[in-house]
């Protein structure tokens, strides 16, 4: 099971009591990683990615993380939205990451102490 490895985390969200979202992270020498984030479709605009990624944000700074980086492809203007709502900024690229051949951009959020970027 991938959350019991050592610095790995998973949140739930819930709508009207039901599962509605996941995300996993890991936290390993001071950086983070999210490692996936979903949304059923119908629960989508309803805040919870961005309650699922501020809640990464926390748990990754309360391990003692500075920085989460997370992969999104160049494709998807709704991921990449949520992503710069929050700060994230790009730090690289992937060329052809992804199987349908679209490149992923790498992004890169700072986190303070209490789990928001700075200034937010």
């Amino acid at each position: 099971m991938l959350v019991a490895l050592p610095g790995h985390f998973a949140l739930l969200a819930t709508l009207a009591g039901d599962p509605a979202g996941f995300a996993m992270g890991r936290v390993a020498a001071g950086e983070a990683e999210v490692l996936t984030l979903a949304v059923h479709p119908a629960a989508r605009r309803c805040g919870l990615g961005v309650a699922l990624m501020r809640g990464l944000m926390a748990e990754s700074a309360g391990r003692g993380a500075a920085e989460l980086f997370l992969e999104v492809s160049a494709a998807n203007d709704a991921a990449r939205a949520l992503y710069a709502g929050l700060g994230a900024i790009v730090a690289g690229l992937r060329r052809r990451y992804y199987p349908d051949g679209s490149d992923a951009l790498v992004l890169r959020l700072a986190l303070s102490p209490c789990g928001a970027t700075p200034g937010a």
